[in-house]
Order: structure tokens, then sequence, then C-alpha cells
């Protein structure tokens, strides 16, 4: 079984992103191109970067789930997901998840994930005899824009964080 929601990434070296932030900037610009593919508007990431409480070191899963809450005022449900099943229900319902690489905070310094740290939009998976892939924008780097990558799951799971954001009315 294989879903990939249609989606349109984002670059966190886009330039409304203050270039000192740029390199810290992939949970905001993954919160706004979550956004954007609900809304169909544009969302500033540069302003989501301090709305959100993103440091320099990178945005932290907790302050993610407060500050978005506070921010769109009950217009979203957002929370941490316990289980790669849940997720998959999620992407099956045509629902992007914000999905953190985290190397460092769960104390798997000696391990080799796809990124150290890092939050990208998830869009896909695809269930394999042995595996699970999961699909999802990159946010860029300098002089290149956002990319749909693939990644396994099994290799990748014990650095991985989900969070849905999930809107509460339709229009």
């Amino acid at each position: 079984m294989k879903i990939l929601i249609p989606f349109n990434g984002m670059s966190q070296y886009d330039p409304e992103i203050d270039a000192k932030w740029q390199g810290s900037a992939c949970g905001p610009v993954t919160a706004a191109a979550i956004l954007r593919h609900h809304e169909k508007k544009e969302w500033d990431a540069g302003e989501l970067y301090g709305a959100l409480g993103t440091t320099r070191i990178g945005l932290f899963t907790w302050r993610l789930v407060r500050k978005f809450k506070k921010l769109t005022a009950g217009r979203y449900r957002i929370e941490k997901i316990r289980s790669v099943d849940e997720a998959k229900k999620e992407l099956a319902a045509g629902r992007p998840l914000a999905m953190k690489f985290d190397r460092w905070f769960s104390f798997n310094w000696f391990s080799k994930p796809l990124f150290n740290y890092h939050w990208v939009p998830l869009i896909g998976f695809e269930e394999r005899e042995d595996d699970l892939i999961l699909y999802f924008h990159d946010n860029g780097k300098r002089n290149r824009p956002s990319r749909m990558q693939a990644v396994s799951y099994e290799k990748n799971k014990k650095f991985l964080t989900f969070v849905k954001i999930v809107p509460t009315q339709t229009d």
C-alpha cells in the first residue's frame, strides 16, 4: 500500500526568513507548509519562527504544540502521536504531519540517522514486506528548493517524533 499526499514544500532558506535564523527554521517552515496545505493561503515562516518560540538550536516538540494551539486559536487540533500506525491513519485521511528527526534529545548520540535534528512535513508512506518507507519534503538547502525524499522507518524509528495538525473545521 502506498499513500502520497500532493504537497508543495517550502525552503527554510527562503529570503522571508532572516539569514541568521535559516539554519534553525525547519520547524516553522514545516508548520507554515502544513498550514498552507490546509488553508490554501500563504503563511510567513519568518513570523512563525518567533511566534512558535523557535531558538537557534531548533523548535522543541512541546513548544510547537503549546504555541501552535495559542496561535491558531482552536482552528486546529495539534498533538504528538504515539505510534506510526496513527501517523499512517492521518496520512491515509489526507493530512500531512510534522515529523522530527532527533539524534541529540533521543540520546542516540553514536547513531547515524538521515538528519541529526530536523523538522519536515511527512506526506506519505509505502508499506513494503520488510520495511515502511516514509515520504517527506526536506525543507530545502541554500540554493536548492525543498524536494521530496524517502527514508526507512525501521532504520530511523528511534529518532522520529510525529505531530498531527488537524483542522477542527472545514470550509
